[in-house]
């Protein structure tokens, strides 16, 4: 696992943002989240984060640093890996004395929810760094969560060390809280926030550095093709690897992203996730044969286009 970053290395990989693999009674699967990291890493994925999608919010105060002491253990020496942590003050406290004797280099901070104010907000996030010298990657979903001016001060200051920007908006629409936030600290500090559809005008209008996704759990080659793309400017190129993605993409959309991606994975055949962490629940079984051959398609996609490349 790396122990130092750089900003360049947002674009440097997709960033995927895996779910956490359980089993069926509900302790950290050894076996399918080792699966995971290595099909990502096959994959050309060297950027892992344990977020929303793994339902790190939801972990235990009690199995934080044993979770994370397993999934470092699995990670190779290239890949840089990610903890979440709060959304509370409090809770950030408590994960800061965790990682405080570890050395991952960035947490992503997982939005916070009322009561708070922004000095508050900004207060909580120093002495969370203060305390454990770890810098945050703070994940905005809504408007005007924290002041661009706010976000520039704690980059400056080295409590910041980037945005995973997801406030949607309707094609087309202007963003100028976008726009704030990479006045206030560049746009290679920023990576959107929503998967492999956003990202492509994320990317090419707005210039962010990179994206997270959850299909490049499934399809990383494809996804990593996809980023190279957007970085060439390929808008063509980018819109026909996202073809194989967009079935899951849709019933993610419909059905939810988080737990859609945690059953797609086990449908794959790369690795039993297991149940989902509570209080998030599992997919209606009347949907269950559309993600599997979401999910199952998309695996072929991806072997097809390995394959491709080999040859």
């Amino acid at each position: 696992m790396r122990h130092s970053v750089t900003p360049s290395d947002l674009a440097a990989s997709v960033m995927a943002v895996p779910p956490l693999a359980r089993t069926a009674e509900g302790a950290f699967s050894d076996a399918a989240n080792a699966a995971v990291l290595a099909h990502l890493r096959e994959g050309g994925v060297t950027t892992v984060l344990y977020g929303g999608n793994a339902l790190a919010q939801h972990w235990p105060v009690a199995i934080y640093a044993d979770w994370l002491d397993r999934l470092a253990a699995m990670a190779s020496d290239d890949t840089w890996l990610l903890p979440s942590v709060g959304p509370d003050a409090g809770k950030m406290m408590d994960q800061a004395a965790v990682l405080k004797t570890r050395r991952f280099p960035v947490a992503l901070l997982v939005p916070m929810g009322a009561p708070l104010t922004h000095d508050g907000m900004g207060t909580a996030l120093r002495r969370f760094h203060a305390a454990c010298g770890v810098q945050l990657l703070v994940y905005i979903k809504t408007d005007g969560y924290i002041p661009a001016a706010l976000l520039g001060d704690l980059l400056a200051e080295g409590v910041v060390f980037g945005v995973k920007y997801a406030v949607p908006r309707q094609p087309g629409e202007a963003d100028p809280y976008l726009a704030a936030i990479l006045a206030a600290i560049g746009a290679d500090r920023v990576i959107s926030g929503f998967g492999e559809p956003p990202a492509i005008p994320h990317m090419l209008e707005d210039g962010l550095a990179g994206f997270t996704a959850g299909c490049v759990c499934i399809a990383p080659a494809l996804s990593t093709a996809l980023l190279a793309a957007l970085k060439r400017g390929d808008r063509a190129e980018a819109m026909r690897l996202l073809r194989p993605m967009q079935a899951l993409e849709a019933l993610r959309g419909a059905q939810g992203e988080i737990r859609v991606l945690h059953d797609a994975i086990s449908h794959s055949g790369l690795a039993d996730m297991g149940p989902l962490l509570p209080p998030m629940s599992a997919v209606g079984a009347a949907h269950q044969d559309a993600i599997a051959r979401a999910a199952r398609d998309l695996l072929a996609a991806e072997q097809d286009y390995r394959a491709a490349q080999a040859a």
